[in-house]
C-alpha cells in the first residue's frame, strides 16, 4: 500500500509539474505573441494536436493505476484533445478568453492607428471563421467593429457650397449669387413656354410678339422671366424676398404681388380665349379675321367685346345678318376699289334687307362698323387719344321707388347724386363709393367722352386707316362716315367705358389694400415704451442684423444694417455707439430669431464694459 501510494504521489507530482511547465510556456508565448506567426487564418494546428494526442495516450496508460483524483486530473488534461469531448461550455469559455487576450495584446502592440485597424480586421476574420465551429451555422452574420469600408471613407459635401433639401433649380452655389447683385438664370432656363399660345407673349420679346408682363409692370424682361420661373417652382413671396432677392433685382413684396396678380390675369385671359375659340369652332362660325381678333385680346373686356356676337343663344349682330345676305363683298369693294362698286346690282325686291337701296347701304354700314370696332390699330389709337383728352365719370340718383331702397342708404350717397369728375383726378375712395351706390341701385354711373374725341377719331380714320384706295363717289363716302359714327357710338364707346371702369375699380381696390396696410403698420409700430427712443435689432448671420431707430411718436428715424457675427464686431460697435449717441437712444430691443442669442451676448458684453457711456443702455 505504501509503495502504491508513493507511486501515485509521484505520478500526481509529475502531472502537476507538467501542467505548471505548460502554463509557463503559455505565458511566455502570450508575452511574445506575434499575430502573423501565432494566429494564422486557419484555426487548425496539426502540430499541437499531435502533441496533445501523445499526452492523452500517456495518460490513458496510467489510468488503471490511478485513483479518482488522478482520473479527474487526466480528464481535465484531455479537454483540449479532439478525441475526448467532455463539456462544450468549458470549450466556449476558453475560446472567449483566448479572443479577449488576442484583443488586449493587439491593442498594446501596434503604435499607430493603421496597424491597430489592420489587427482588428484580422481578429474579426478569426471570429467569423471560428463561429461555424462553435454553433454549426455558417450563415451567421457578425457585426463589424471597424469604421472603414474597403479602406475608403465617404466624403461629405461642404455645407457652405450647396443648399440641401431643395429642388434642382434652387440647388445653386452661393458664390453665383453675391449679395446685392442681380443674377439671371442660365440661357436654357430663361425660355419659358406657356400652356396657351397667343399673338402676344407674357415674357419673351420677339419681332411678332410683345412682352405684355414687362410692359404692364415696367419691370425688366429678365427679372420677369426669373419671377415666373420662381413662381412656377411654388416659391412664396416671403421666401423669394428673403433668399432669392438677387434673382428679382431686389424687388419688394408689393411689386412681386403685383407681378403675380398680372401674371394670373394674363394666363386666365389666354385660357378664356382658347376656350372661346373652341366653342366658336364647334358652331362653325370661325373665320380668319375672328381668330386673329381673339388671339389679340389681352383683357377680359376685349374678349367680351369680340366674342359677344358669337355667344350661343344670341340673335347675332347686325353685321352678321348683313353678311348672311351677301353684302360683305360690297363692303370690301368700297374700301379696296370703290370705283367698281354698283349698289343697284345687290337690290332684290323679294328679299328682306335687299328690297331697297337704303337697306343695302345700311347693311354695308353695319359690316364696316364691325370691322372698324375690331381692328387692333384703331383700338390702340382711340385708347392713346383718350389718355390725353378730357373724360369724366358722372353719377346721379337713380329713378327707383322708395319701397325698394332704404332712405338711410340714400342719405349716405348724397354727395354723389350729382357728381362729375375727371377720371384722372378722381380719388380712389370716391370710385368705391360710386360702385357701392350702383350695386345698391341708388346711383346710375356713366363715362362721358367728349365730342372732340369723336371728331378727331373720325378724321384720323378717313385720312389714314380706313381711307379708300381709290376715288369714291360722295354717296359711298357718306356710307363710310356713317359707319365711323355708328362704330364709335354703338361699339367703341361701350368698350372704352367698360375698360375705364374696370381700370378705376382695380386701382381703387389696390389702393384700399395699401391704405389698410399703412394704417396697420402705424398701429403695429406704436411704441410699447412711451416716451423713449428705441433701437430695434433683427438678428441675422449672412445678411447682417437690421437696425431701426423709432422715435417716441412711432416715426422711423433711421435704418441700417450691421454685421456683428462676421469678424467685424469691433468696427460695428463703433457704428452702433454713434447711432445711439446721435439719436439719444438708451433702449435696445432684440428680436427673437436666428442669431438672437449671439446678438444678445454681444450687446450684454458691450453694456457690462460700459462701452456706450455716458448713455445707460439697456436691452430687451
Amino acid at each position: 500500500c505504501l509503495l502504491t501510494s508513493e507511486k501515485n504521489s509521484d505520478d500526481v507530482s509529475g502531472l502537476a509539474c507538467h501542467q505548471s511547465s505548460g502554463s509557463e510556456e503559455d505565458d511566455k508565448e502570450d508575452s511574445i505573441w506575434e499575430p502573423q506567426k501565432k494566429v494564422p487564418k486557419n484555426r487548425k494546428q496539426p502540430a499541437a494536436k499531435e502533441s496533445k494526442q501523445k499526452q492523452g495516450r500517456r495518460v490513458k496508460k496510467n489510468i488503471p493505476q490511478t485513483d479518482a483524483v488522478s482520473k479527474d486530473l487526466a480528464v481535465k488534461e484531455e479537454l483540449t484533445s479532439p478525441i475526448a469531448i467532455v463539456d462544450a461550455s468549458l470549450e466556449e469559455k476558453n475560446h472567449k478568453l483566448h479572443a479577449t487576450k488576442t484583443l488586449k495584446t493587439a491593442a498594446k502592440k501596434p503604435k499607430n492607428s493603421v496597424q491597430r485597424a489592420k489587427k482588428k480586421l484580422k481578429v474579426d476574420e478569426e471570429i467569423s471563421q471560428a463561429s461555424p465551429l462553435e454553433g454549426g451555422n455558417s450563415n451567421m452574420e457578425i457585426p463589424s467593429t471597424s469604421t472603414t469600408w474597403e479602406d475608403v471613407c465617404k466624403k461629405e459635401e461642404s455645407e457652405d457650397d450647396f443648399t440641401f433639401g431643395q429642388s434642382p433649380l434652387k440647388r445653386m452655389k452661393t458664390e453665383a449669387c453675391p449679395q446685392g447683385k442681380p443674377v439671371r438664370f442660365p440661357d436654357g432656363a430663361s425660355s419659358i413656354k406657356e400652356e396657351v399660345e397667343m399673338s402676344w407673349d407674357i415674357v419673351q420679346a420677339s419681332a411678332a410678339r410683345v412682352p405684355v408682363l414687362s410692359e404692364r409692370t415696367n419691370i425688366e424682361l429678365w427679372v420677369c422671366a426669373n419671377i415666373i420661373r420662381l413662381f412656377n417652382d411654388d416659391n412664396t413671396i416671403p421666401f423669394i424676398i428673403r433668399y432669392r432677392k438677387e434673382l428679382v433685382n431686389n424687388l419688394d413684396a408689393d411689386s412681386l404681388r403685383e407681378v403675380r396678380q398680372t401674371l394670373d390675369e394674363l394666363r386666365a385671359v389666354a385660357k378664356k380665349v382658347h376656350s372661346t375659340i373652341q366653342k366658336i369652332k364647334k358652331e362653325g362660325k370661325m373665320s380668319d379675321c375672328l381668330l386673329k381678333a381673339l388671339l389679340n385680346c389681352k383683357t377680359f373686356e376685349e374678349l367680351e367685346h369680340v366674342s359677344a356676337p358669337y355667344k350661343t343663344g344670341s340673335k347675332g349682330t347686325k353685321a352678321q345678318r348683313a353678311k348672311q345676305l351677301g353684302l360683305e363683298g360690297a363692303a370690301r369693294i368700297l374700301l379696296e376699289n370703290p370705283g367698281q362698286l354698283n349698289l343697284l346690282s345687290y337690290v332684290k325686291p323679294g328679299v328682306k334687307g335687299l328690297s331697297e337701296l337704303k337697306d343695302i347701304e345700311t347693311g354695308i354700314q353695319h359690316i364696316l362698323a364691325d370691322m372698324i370696332a375690331k381692328d387692333k390699330d384703331t383700338l390702340n389709337f382711340i385708347r392713346d387719344l383718350c389718355q390725353h383728352r378730357y373724360i369724366c365719370i358722372q353719377s346721379s340718383l337713380a329713378k327707383v321707388s322708395s319701397k325698394k331702397v332704404n332712405e338711410k342708404d340714400v342719405g349716405k350717397f348724397q354727395l354723389y347724386q350729382n357728381f362729375s369728375c375727371n377720371i384722372r383726378n378722381i380719388h380712389h375712395h370716391q370710385i368705391l363709393a360710386i360702385n357701392r351706390g350702383e350695386n345698391l341701385k341708388i346711383l346710375t354711373v356713366k363715362v362721358n367722352i367728349s365730342d372732340g374725341v369723336k371728331n378727331e377719331f373720325c378724321r384720323w380714320c378717313l385720312q389714314n386707316r380706313w381711307r379708300p384706295r381709290g376715288f369714291a363717289r360722295p354717296e359711298l363716302m357718306q356710307i363710310l362716315r356713317n359707319s365711323l359714327d355708328d362704330s364709335f357710338k354703338r361699339l367703341i364707346v361701350p368698350l372704352l367705358c367698360r375698360e375705364f371702369r374696370a381700370k378705376l375699380t382695380s386701382d381703387a381696390e389696390k389702393q384700399s389694400v395699401m391704405m389698410f396696410g399703412q394704417n396697420l403698420r402705424q398701429l403695429l409700430l406704436t411704441s410699447p415704451v412711451p416716451g423713449r427712443t428705441l433701437m430695434g435689432v433683427d438678428p441675422g448671420y449672412k445678411h447682417g442684423c437690421k437696425l431701426a431707430i423709432i422715435s417716441p411718436t412711432s416715426q422711423i428715424l433711421h435704418t441700417d444694417v450691421v454685421y456683428l457675427h462676421c469678424g467685424q464686431g469691433f468696427r460695428e460697435a463703433e457704428k452702433i455707439k454713434r447711432l445711439l449717441l446721435d439719436f439719444n437712444c438708451s433702449t435696445v430691443v432684440i428680436g427673437n430669431g436666428t442669431a438672437c442669442r449671439e446678438t444678445e451676448a454681444y450687446f450684454a458684453d458691450l453694456i457690462t464694459r460700459n462701452y456706450f457711456a455716458p448713455l445707460d443702455v439697456v436691452y430687451w
